[in-house]
């Protein structure tokens, strides 16, 4: 047995000879022979850790750190083969491993040097590393470095591809790509095809350009605006947008519209109207290139839509409405002009023709004079003349569909033009034709045509019959629905005027009904379906058919869902009727004496439908609340800016004020995310538009927990809406919810107070205090309340020439309780805050202390309460002769009694700040305590 064992030791002290003569193979050899015959597990991990040496010296690093890390796992403990670890993993670039390995060593040998100033080293290393890792400059490389490796897996570069996105949106970020030979990168990631790729790499470029308008510059040279088209040309909905994008943060870097600043960058001259010329042509040219997608085109025109007309009409500049007046309006009409039935047409999606047309409305609203209408008349006049031809029925169709597009867009040029000799009779002669695709087109014209009152009179005389023929006779189900929708329009050319219905008893029920059979037919592609909808927005005028509408359960889901459905062209239609369904419509105010005299008179007077009185309103707004209607107004208001228009954008407006009506209706919009879709129609669209959003918001935030209706930072947006209905032509209704919702939101936390006043609402709140009407002024009063712990409320009642605080003081005598308390109130938070306001308060009135006295002998609590807060401030304001003045007064006798009143769990508190009052009294000498004779 000895003898077995000799022979591991042997070999060890061999190796050890080997070792300090520093031969390291040798001793190599010797320490293997040794753990291969050794049974021993400490004599071996001695071995192994010796073995570790060797390594070490030999500068195999990889066999050191196993070998120390198998002598470790005999004794955690041993320090030399720790330390020996150490050094491996150091060198193998495994700071952190090494990092715990020292950390170990100078746990058990605490005193040891080298343990402490390798500790010291390899922390500093760390710090260093992590620093250089986490760099800019670091991070750009390393992500060139994976999309450069060919071997790189996909899902690795796609994460890199991601990454340099990220790293674009910051400036620092985005100057390392593009100093780095990024451009070049980024063009090879655009090569390949790849969605994910070339999405990652036009994301990184928008990055680039944003903000930065020389970088933005220098990009679009290098890339070329027809290769940035091209991208966009394609067939792939997520790609185009991605570059709509990138062209929009290139737009506004080169016309001012980022208004950041980049030190540097700010004093460079760089001209970039060429440019801009470049892009706008660009997108003008792709509208009639074949090559480009249905997607490519909506972005395109979303575009100029976005770009093209002035924003602000004070500016006086319109110079690109002007230029595409005269290089795109023919390009447009032709975009609005296609039949997607007919051969040969350019690549369409369902919104393309009516963004299009919102493109057209747009232009012609920039115009500024008569001569410049004149001219886009003329433009539209010589295109659709131009595409008559007797002999070809492909162009006279394409002419009456461009017609179409005008008629939803700038209407009062679409509706001269058919008003032309030959118009209206080629659209009679389309309607009579065998293909379905001519009297397709020609009802769709005729239904357009027929928006004015006037027009569908002419209409009615001449073309109902037709209608009704075509109705009949076609089996195809899209004409069908035309047709009906025809008919649905001109039957309702009377508006809700029950007076002035164009049909028979009973008819408008009818169509209606074909109508929601069609909506409810998922059989049918949507653009079909949608025409159900439009036909409903016109005969829900009519009050009958509303009511049968919303207790049409399926055929209120169906026309949700379609609202949530891709085609945003149904957005408008899905407005009107559900404008119509809530009677939210403007309705005129007659005078009863202005009726009696028009009927005297035999004037037509308007007639209102029994059913669209307020009960039945309220009945059917419950029922649109039960079918899903917030969730679907939440979608619609997330819809694409050009398809969502302005008319849309008041349209939603309304239908949200007349759901926030009733209290008990409100905490459903919110749940549902009703609060969350109101704040955008609010701060953009028309101006009547953004008072109903707001008057809206002001319902739910005036009734509702403001931190439930608009969680986390949207409750700061909801501020600057209702501060815009603290004007004077606002309604009463309207100043008075704003003034509770924001009194709601002053008494949440200071940092929406500094909201409130930085929007500039302080000077309103105040001329409300002033206001006549009761409940107007005990609004603002309370708002006050809540705002006076900020200190720039309070230096406001601090200065001299106005009427603040005296207000203050007389509102305290009202009758009106609430009032009382909420001035108290405020008045107590004041002179608690500022004891000169405690001086100044006895100087602006003569009848402050008979005013102070009714407030601590009020029988409501809250208000004495106040009252002896207010009392007691004025003892600790350091004016003796105005603490003198109080306690000889009436009020010392006041305190007394409330302070030896018998303890009350309801007066309480009452009591006892009176007795603080009289503690104060005594503690000043003005007062001696009361003592018992001995």
């Amino acid at each position: 047995m000895m003898g077995e064992m000799a022979d591991p030791i042997q070999f060890k002290d061999e190796g050890n000879k080997y070792f300090q003569a520093g031969d390291m193979d040798k001793a190599i050899e010797f320490y293997t022979k040794a753990i291969k015959s050794c049974k021993d597990k400490k004599v071996l991990a001695i071995i192994y850790r010796n073995r570790s040496a060797c390594f070490l010296k030999k500068e195999s690093y990889a066999n050191a750190a196993s070998d120390a890390t198998k002598a470790i796992d005999v004794d955690a403990a041993d320090v030399k083969a720790l330390f020996r670890r150490c050094q491996a993993l150091e060198k193998l670039g495994k700071l952190d491993m090494a990092f715990k390995d020292v950390q170990r060593c100078s746990t058990i040998e605490p005193k040891n040097k080298t343990f402490l100033e390798t500790l010291r080293r390899l922390g500093a290393e760390i710090q260093a590393k992590l620093k250089t890792s986490f760099s800019t400059d670091s991070r750009v490389q390393n992500m060139f470095d994976i999309l450069l490796d060919e071997e790189s897996d996909k899902e690795k570069k796609e994460k890199a591809a991601n990454n340099l996105v990220v790293l674009a949106r910051e400036d620092a970020g985005a100057e390392r790509i593009f100093q780095n030979n990024g451009v070049a990168l980024l063009l090879d990631l655009l090569g390949t095809g790849k969605v994910e790729m070339v999405l990652a790499a036009i994301r990184t470029f928008a990055g680039m350009c944003t903000g930065h308008k020389a970088r933005a510059m220098a990009i679009i040279h290098m890339v070329g605006i027809d290769k940035l088209c091209s991208i966009m040309a394609v067939d792939n909905e997520e790609i185009a947008l991605a570059t709509s994008d990138l062209f929009q943060c290139v737009n506004d870097s080169l016309t001012g519209g980022d208004r950041r600043i980049y030190g540097k960058e700010e004093a460079m001259v760089l001209d970039a109207g060429k440019d801009l010329k470049s892009i706008l042509m660009a997108l003008l040219d792709m509208l009639i290139n074949k090559k480009v997608s249905g997607y490519g085109r909506d972005q395109a025109l979303n575009l100029l839509s976005r770009n093209v007309p002035r924003k602000n009409k004070k500016d006086t500049d319109h110079s690109k409405t002007l230029f595409t007046i005269d290089h795109g309006l023919k390009k447009i009409l032709k975009v609005c002009g296609q039949i997607p039935e007919l051969p040969d047409q350019l690549p369409m999606t369902e919104n393309t023709q009516l963004i299009a047309s919102v493109l057209l409305n747009k232009l012609w609203d920039d115009l500024r004079c008569d001569p410049e209408r004149d001219n886009y008349r003329e433009v539209c006049d010589e295109y659709i003349k131009g595409k008559f031809d007797p002999n070809d029925m492909d162009k006279n169709i394409h002419a009456i569909n461009a017609l179409s597009g005008l008629l939803q867009g700038p209407f009062e040029v679409g509706n001269q033009l058919v008003g032309r000799q030959g118009i209206m009779e080629m659209m009679v002669a389309l309607c009579g034709s065998e293909r379905e695709v001519d009297q397709m087109v020609a009802v769709e014209a005729l239904i357009h045509s027929s928006t004015k009152l006037s027009r569908a009179s002419f209409i009615i005389t001449n073309g109902v019959s037709l209608l009704k023929d075509v109705y009949k006779k076609t089996k195809n189900e899209k004409i069908k629905i035309r047709s009906l929708v025809g008919l649905c329009k001109l039957g309702s050319a009377g508006g809700d005027d029950y007076s002035m219905r164009q049909f028979a008893e009973g008819s408008t029920e009818k169509l209606a009904k074909q109508c929601r059979k069609w909506l409810c037919n998922t059989a049918m592609d949507t653009r079909t379906r949608k025409w159900a909808i439009e036909g409903l927005a016109y005969l829900t005028q009519d009050a009958d058919v509303k009511d049968e509408f919303v207790e049409d359960e399926p055929a209120l889901k169906a026309m949700f869902d379609l609202a949530k459905s891709k085609d945003k062209t149904i957005l408008y239609a899905v407005a009107c009727t559900l404008v119509n369904c809530t009677n939210c419509y403007e309705k005129k105010d007659f005078l009863p004496e202005l009726v009696q005299l028009a009927k005297f008179s035999k004037q037509h007077v308007p007639e209102q439908h029994p059913k669209d009185k307020k009960d039945f309103i309220q009945k059917r707004v419950k029922k649109l609340l039960k079918g899903g209607i917030i969730s679907a107004l939440s979608v619609m208001v997330k819809a694409d800016n050009t398809l969502l228009t302005d008319q849309t954008k008041e349209m939603l407006s309304r239908v949200f004020l007349a759901l926030a009506d009733d209290i008990k209706d409100r905490g459903t919009i919110c749940a549902q995310g009703g609060g969350k879709a109101l704040i955008p129609l609010a701060l953009e669209g028309t101006a009547i538009g953004k008072v109903r959003a707001a008057h809206a918001l002001a319902k739910i935030a005036s009734s509702c927990n403001p931190e439930i209706a608009f969680p986390g930072e949207r409750i700061y947006e909801v501020v600057r809406p209702l501060v815009s209905l603290l004007q004077p032509e606002r309604e009463g209704v309207e100043n008075y919810e704003a003034l509770l919702s924001l009194t709601n939101l002053a008494g949440l936390n200071d940092k929406l107070r500094v909201k409130i006043l930085k929007e500039k609402a302080l000077p309103e709140i105040e001329q409300y205090m002033f206001e006549d009407h009761d409940h107007i002024r005990l609004a603002a009063t309370e708002c006050m309340c809540n705002l006076v712990t900020c200190k720039e409320v309070q230096d406001r009642y601090m200065e001299d020439g106005n009427d603040r605080l005296k207000l203050l003081v007389l509102l305290c005598s009202e009758e009106d309780e609430k009032l009382q308390r909420a001035a108290a109130g405020a008045l107590a938070m004041l002179t608690a805050a500022n004891k000169k306001l405690c001086t100044k308060m006895t100087l602006v009135t003569l009848q402050w202390m008979e005013i102070l006295q009714r407030l601590i002998l009020h029988d409501q609590p809250q208000i004495q309460h106040r009252g002896l807060v207010i009392v007691y401030n004025m003892l600790n304001s350091d004016d003796n002769e105005l603490a003198k003045k109080l306690i000889e007064s009436e009020i010392l006798e006041i305190l007394s009694v409330i302070g030896k009143g018998m303890n009350n769990p309801k007066r309480q508190i009452v009591i006892d700040v009176a007795r603080t009052c009289l503690t104060k009294a005594m503690d000043l000498g003005l007062i001696k305590p009361f003592t018992t004779p001995s």
